[in-house]
């Protein structure tokens, strides 16, 4: 068989490679036992991948990081088997097999007979230009991508292991010492001294956050929030394959890198679509997330998430630029894509303050929609009464509760309960630094005075939304949404007619802090938008 063609690069940093012996030897068509019509390498900090057309196979480089080690042939075997068993929860039909490299560095054989001198991980090569961090990069991301990740996601949280509270994963201090070893070992790596005092501030702000979070992390692992998690989800680990979202590259060389809470798992997504500029997508798959799992409570977690996983990838950053130290060009982007990482991360070092809003109108008023894409601008929380009142009573978001008026799910003590629940809820998110929009009808006049109560206890602004269209159109909504079945909500045509008898409407005092949007207008995001931006941030 005649050598096929090969391409080398260097993937994530761009530019020519120099590989060691075995896999420029990998390089030839003979070395492997099927055929082969071009081979290309692609090189990480940590890894060599040799794409084949058909079959990828993933080689550990013999490093040791400490928080990652690679150093024998024992560790990376074991390592690849660990790679196969994470990556098959989640990506069953990309991961096949780990199989030995035999013969010699010179002349090696994949999956060959004798001896094993090294191990790869063996998968199915999928197309190119579909991971996800190349679709935002040139804008292909779509909201359905985003939607389809935070079930995907919300679906496998809910299905991996939790810890036991016996075990050392998810507990504070292992927390807090993953977070100062991003800053311990970029340190020696930065010249800058503006970028040494940032990151000596960045450490301050997260011990300080530690001290004052150390209990709820080890609540929220005694709830269940510590689980086997991917531990690597950035958008190059997500790929689509014939248009479904594909999760792939778990961590597996550290355990307590992916024994994690949850919160941090999804902190990782949401850093890197920021990061790409996608921050309306940030906040929609928080959002999306949050309405499948209801956890808002975690909330408190995340700034001190976003700060560890922007510092991670700025880490690893700097750990590249350091493998090619020689190579000017890729330490000048190295050096930029830190500062981009590290300035991330100090942003969320700032406290925010958040503000209480909460919706206005009858069912199928365009009042979730709205809220939905509100949230997305403004870079907030959205509660839904409809979903939070199924969870409430152990129903999933869109299942069917066959409740009636007065019925079920919809008697004056359930709904008693759901609003405790959100105004609960609520607080958590603005203790949390976040604006919060609390969705539901809020028809009476009783509800409406408790929610601005609580504005008024935790300190932050109050506004109402009023939701405004024409009945013909609710009752057109509300029939389209019954035959499409895609929505939590489960109004029905006689509970809009029974909204409609018994609405008591705003007083002149809140109509003070109410904001009146026509949902029929083709610009109502717009005009909503424009208003409540000019009221929280004057």
């Amino acid at each position: 068989m005649n050598d096929a063609s090969t391409e080398h690069s260097n993937d994530p940093t761009g530019g020519d490679a120099v590989h060691p012996p075995l896999i420029q030897a990998l390089c030839r068509a003979d070395a492997y036992p099927h055929a082969i019509v071009s081979i290309r390498v692609i090189e990480t900090h940590i890894s060599w991948l040799l794409l084949t057309g058909e079959y990828v196979y993933k080689i550990k480089k013999p490093v040791d990081f400490g928080f990652l080690d690679f150093s024998t042939l024992e560790r990376r075997r074991f390592c690849c088997e660990e790679e196969l068993r994470l990556n098959r929860r989640l990506a069953p039909d990309l991961y096949l097999d780990v199989v030995p490299i035999t013969g010699t560095p010179a002349h090696p054989q994949i999956a060959g007979t004798g001896q094993a001198f090294e191990y790869a991980v063996k998968m199915v090569q999928f197309p190119a230009g579909q991971l996800l961090s190349e679709r935002a990069e040139d804008g292909r991301l779509e909201v359905d991508e985003i939607d389809q990740i935070a079930r995907l996601i919300a679906e496998f949280h809910e299905s991996v292991e939790r810890a036991d509270d016996d075990s050392v994963y998810g507990d504070s201090d292992v927390i807090q010492k993953w977070f100062m070893e991003n800053l311990d070992t970029v340190k020696p790596l930065l010249a800058d001294d503006q970028q040494l005092r940032q990151l000596e501030s960045i450490q301050a702000w997260g011990d300080e956050q530690w001290r004052g979070k150390a209990d709820l992390m080890q609540l929220r692992k005694r709830q269940g929030y510590v689980r086997e998690c991917h531990g690597d989800l950035h958008l190059n680990n997500i790929t689509l394959i014939n248009g479904k979202v594909t999760l792939f590259d778990c961590i597996e060389f550290n355990p307590t890198l992916r024994w994690i809470d949850v919160i941090s798992e999804i902190a990782f997504l949401f850093i890197d679509l920021l990061h790409a500029g996608h921050e309306r997508l940030a906040y929609r798959f928080l959002n999306h997330y949050l309405h499948y799992t209801g956890d808002y409570f975690g909330l408190a977690l995340l700034r001190y998430y976003l700060v560890y996983r922007a510092m991670v990838r700025a880490k690893v950053t700097m750990l590249r630029m350091a493998q090619q130290r020689n190579d000017e060009a890729i330490c000048m982007r190295a050096r930029a894509e830190y500062a981009v990482y590290a300035n991330l991360a100090e942003r969320f070092t700032k406290e925010g303050k958040g503000a209480l809003l909460i919706t206005h109108g009858y069912s199928a008023s365009g009042k979730s929609t709205l809220a939905s894409q509100l949230v997305e601008r403004l870079g907030a929380i959205q509660i839904r009464s409809d979903v939070e009142r199924k969870r409430l009573f152990g129903y999933r978001m869109l299942e069917a509760t066959q409740s009636g008026i007065d019925q079920g799910l919809y008697t004056q003590e359930a709904g008693r309960q759901t609003f405790l629940r959100l105004a609960e809820l609520a607080k958590a998110v603005i203790e949390a630094g976040f604006t919060v929009i609390v969705d539901a009808t809020f028809i009476a006049a009783a509800l409406r005075k408790q929610f601005r109560k609580l504005a008024s206890e935790c300190g932050v602004p109050f506004l109402i939304i009023d939701f405004k269209a024409s009945e013909q159109e609710l009752y057109r909504r509300i029939e389209q949404r019954q035959q499409l079945k895609n929505d939590a909500s489960e109004a029905t045509l006689d509970i809009l007619k029974q909204q409609l008898a018994s609405a008591q409407p705003l007083s002149a005092d809140e109509l003070n802090c109410t904001i009146t949007v026509d949902t029929e207008m083709s610009n109502a995001l717009d005009q909503l938008f424009d208003e409540v931006n000019n009221i929280l941030v004057p």
